[in-house]
């Protein structure tokens, strides 16, 4: 059995960020990294735009006070104020340390972080490395893993959260290349995995961005908060589905629709094209579902609006945001100096995840904490995001809470001894599920399987909702699921075998989607990214509250936890 004092699933931003603030203030302490990927791979390398903070380069006037207020307002109300005020407070500190850390950051002529305007902020508060900030962030974090003698597992898949009466005390691990199964034990284990974006057809997020820890922690019986909350970028590049950054639109360009009309200043006026994300979204499916869509001829009635950057110039767009010029040309033969981008909404971001406090500890109710299980990043939900994550806020979470999760984890693990664990059961059980799924006779290709998930989840918990439609995908997500052990796989050997991989991971999104749909079911009203059709208002008598849903046999339960209002009164949300 393998034994460390911590070990961390994901390689991303939060994890890798935990790692690096454990060491430095326990320097002794064995840390440990287990991902499916190479950490440099992890998917926050695809975070474009930026990472908010009130550093003040730009705009005098910001302060954190006006960043938490932006956050909660763009949450609609949904966010904890506690954690809200952690996060802006601790901005402007963890850029310095990233800067320190070796991030290069593009500069202002006098040589300060530069910052750009971002969605729902009321300042320009995104510091930003071009259109490439995740990227530079994440490079920096890695190459300082090895220099702190962080253990990588890379290319080993997490096949279980070992958690028993209230404790986690470490984790199955199959390791891709040889098929040989581990077990770790721990002090203290910490979920650092990200999003869940492949539990749709249509996403920004990498083939990596299956839900797992999300899966693994639910799985365990810990519920999930808030899953109801997908975020919706409104700038997918149709028909592909890859992110145009909203770092795009925070440089000055225009959405248009067949028309040729800047089409929100009929849904945002304040803000047009930089208002929050899920009313952006909704704005677009509207002027889609009224006909001013725009077809591959141009002519009106189809499925896309235009971005359009043409009047910011060649030097502006390939000095600011080449990467997004660089997307368009290579995926889909546009060149946005010349011509419009096709966008339409893609599934980008889940505000919701694994309950967790202020310190990263992992909830086991509204009540109680569980031992030596953390959790941080996208993958958790200290709800510093709400109903709706305004843009440049999501690095930001990854770094502070990375941090603040660090911390609490290497004063946490002092004193404690590691646990017992019976590793021939684990081990035993793990070996016995990989067997299953190597001989069973089933006549479901994975894909199959995997696709008509994707399309039920997207036709039926998207932009807009209502109770008849979810309900009626609820039904065919749990008739997919029971179709699970139907799955065969052609590649039969140990090694290398992708398709055991891919069995794995349909197993989670399977997990996660019956969990978002339940849970949106349930709250009947429309607040930030969850739009219900049959409830268009927002009721904050009934559902200003977080949602916990857990599986409790073969059953969804789904219980409620209070939001913590302690600055900002709720109020209606307009821009």
């Amino acid at each position: 059995m393998l034994e460390q004092d911590v070990v961390i699933v994901g390689g991303g931003l939060a994890g890798c960020r935990a790692a690096l603030e454990i060491k430095r203030l326990a320097p002794d302490t064995k840390v440990a990294i287990v991902a499916k990927t190479h950490p440099i791979r992890s998917h926050s390398v695809a975070a474009q735009g930026g990472i908010a903070a009130s550093l003040k380069n730009v705009d005098a006037e910001d302060s954190w006070e006006a960043h938490a207020f932006d956050t909660v307002k763009g949450s609609d109300y949904l966010a904890d104020q506690d954690a809200v005020e952690i996060l802006t407070k601790e901005a402007p500190e963890v850029i310095i340390e990233l800067e320190h850390l070796g991030v290069l950051f593009s500069r202002l002529p006098d040589g300060k972080i530069a910052q750009r305007a971002f969605g729902g902020h009321s300042h320009n508060r995104t510091c930003y490395a071009a259109d490439k900030t995740g990227h530079a962030i994440l490079h920096e974090l890695v190459n300082n893993l090895r220099r702190n003698k962080v253990e990588i597992y890379d290319e080993w898949y997490v096949m279980k959260l070992i958690y028993e009466e209230g404790e986690a005390k470490g984790l199955v691990m199959y390791e891709i290349a040889t098929g040989r199964i581990e077990i770790v034990r721990a002090k203290a284990v910490m979920v650092a995995t990200g999003g869940y974006g492949r539990v749709y057809n249509t996403t920004s997020n990498d083939y990596a961005s299956t839900g797992d820890g999300l899966a693994m922690a639910a799985i365990a019986g810990i519920p999930l908060e808030d899953m109801e909350f997908v975020q919706f970028h409104p700038t997918g590049l149709y028909p592909v589905g890859v992110l145009i950054s909203e770092a795009v639109r925070g440089e000055g360009a225009y959405l248009i629709n067949s028309e040729g009309r800047r089409f929100m200043e009929d849904y945002a006026p304040s803000r047009m094209e930089l208002a929050p994300r899920d009313i952006t979204s909704r704005a677009i499916t509207l002027e889609i579902r009224a006909g001013r869509g725009v077809n591959a001829d141009g002519s009106a009635g189809g499925p896309y609006v235009y971005l359009d950057l043409r009047h910011m110039g060649r030097e502006k767009i390939m000095s600011r945001i080449p990467f997004c010029w660089e997307e368009a040309h290579r995926l889909v033969g546009i060149d946005a100096v010349e011509q419009p981008m096709p966008v339409r909404p893609t599934v980008h971001y889940c505000m919701g995840g694994i309950p967790v406090n202020t310190d990263g500890r992992v909830r086991k109710n509204a009540n109680e904490l569980t031992e030596g299980f953390f959790a941080a990043g996208e993958c958790a939900c200290v709800s510093v995001h709400g109903g709706n994550r305004l843009g440049s806020n999501s690095l930001l979470e990854c770094v502070v809470y990375g941090r603040r999760t660090g911390r609490s984890i290497a004063e946490y693990v002092q004193g404690r001894s590691l646990p017992e664990i019976d590793e021939a059961v684990y081990k035993t059980e793990a070996q016995t599920r990989i067997d299953q799924l190597l001989n069973q006779q089933g006549t479901v290709r994975i894909n199959t399987l995997r696709q008509a998930f994707q399309d039920c989840m997207t036709s039926h918990c998207g932009v807009f909702r209502s109770e008849s439609f979810m309900a009626e995908g609820l039904e065919q997500v749990q008739n997919l699921k029971a179709q699970y052990g139907q799955i065969f796989l052609d590649d039969k050997q140990p090694q290398w075998n992708t398709e055991v991989i891919e069995a794995l991971e349909l197993q989670s999104i399977m997990a996660v989607g019956e969990l978002i749909l339940t849970s949106a079911i349930q709250r009947q009203e429309s607040r930030g990214s969850h739009a219900r059709e049959d409830f268009p208002s927002r009721d904050d008598e009934q559902f200003l509250r977080h949602t916990l849903a857990s599986f409790d046999g073969e059953q969804i339960k789904v219980e409620y936890m209070p939001v913590v209002i302690n600055r900002f009164e709720p109020k209606e949300r307009k821009y």
